[in-house]
């Protein structure tokens, strides 16, 4: 783990002994991946110190080294704030991890007149701490899915973690409740997606389509109600990906009726119980588990801690 501050608007960090000789520009270009316009702005508008001075940055960087870089500045506000409460999972100088309830838009389809989301709540809840500025959202889930949503509170936490996403460095446990027992109580589900023609929100399996990995392990099943739990986890990231793949295989979720699940609960039975990552800035484990909040309870006998 290295060793940060923060100091007003400034992130200062103790250069570590395996960094040492590494350069600002390495830094920037290498270690967190930023995107090349924003390494420019940073450059361009001084910054980046070290020791609290100017410095090159081809230069390299020594060992206990103190790198200041200016992260936390006010911006002006263009998601629209929103009260309501909110349950925080991990939050830190750089992110925000909180639990989605269901039936809760993660994001505003419209600025201005859809406020009702997530991401305006999280916007109030900085505004209401003084940090003002923009809280980025780095995934969505769908309305009626629940759990782990992940939020940068600055730009280079926002580009760092949307390249972490891409890459598949940010791992994300899902939990389902799907019809049917499954012969094989482990596998992957490599099929491409891509939209329905004939409806307009609906996404199915297609040659033609993105390309798709779904993994899952049954962890408990229900053979009266030949329902299966799964928990599952994915490589890509497509709109209804885990929906599509288990109605494809002949498991749609419980409660989808878009893709052929009955309604036995009110909403589809999905939640992202898990979000995991290095952390960027602190190069810590960050784990994070997603409690549920369904009254009455749908996912029941569930250990968040053994998934």
């Amino acid at each position: 783990m290295l060793k940060t501050n923060k100091k007003g608007n400034w992130f200062e960090l103790t250069i570590p002994e395996i960094w040492d000789g590494i350069s600002i520009e390495e830094l920037f270009q290498k270690k967190w991946n930023s995107p090349k316009k924003l390494t420019h702005q940073f450059r361009m508008e001084q910054k980046v110190l070290v020791n609290g001075q100017k410095f090159p940055w081809n230069k390299p960087l020594e060992t206990g080294y103190k790198l200041q870089v200016k992260l936390f500045e006010e911006e002006e506000i263009n998601i629209p704030p929103h009260y309501m409460e909110i349950s925080i999972l991990y939050e830190d100088d750089h992110v925000l991890m909180l639990n989605k309830p269901p039936y809760l838009n993660t994001h505003p389809n419209d600025l201005l007149k859809d406020t009702n989301t997530l991401v305006n709540a999280a916007s109030f809840y900085l505004q209401s701490k003084g940090e003002m500025r923009n809280i980025r959202q780095i995934h969505r889930l769908d309305k009626d899915t629940s759990g782990a949503v992940l939020f940068a509170k600055h730009p280079l936490a926002g580009a760092i973690l949307d390249r972490m996403l891409e890459s598949r460095e940010i791992k994300r446990t899902y939990i389902a409740i799907v019809h049917g027992l499954f012969r094989q109580k482990k596998g992957t589900i490599n099929e491409p997606i891509g939209r329905d023609r004939h409806h307009a929100t609906r996404r199915r399996v297609s040659p033609t389509g993105q390309k798709a990995i779904t993994h899952y392990q049954v962890i408990k099943e229900v053979p009266k109600q030949q329902l299966s739990f799964i928990k599952c986890w994915l490589d890509t990231g497509r709109t209804h990906q885990i929906r599509v793949h288990f109605s494809h295989l002949g498991h749609p979720l419980v409660g989808d009726i878009l893709y052929g699940g009955k309604p036995l609960v009110k909403r589809q039975a999905l939640h992202a119980a898990k979000l995991e990552f290095i952390h960027p800035f602190t190069e810590e484990k960050i784990i994070c588990h997603a409690p549920f909040t369904d009254k009455p309870a749908i996912f029941k006998d569930i250990d968040l801690n053994h998934i």
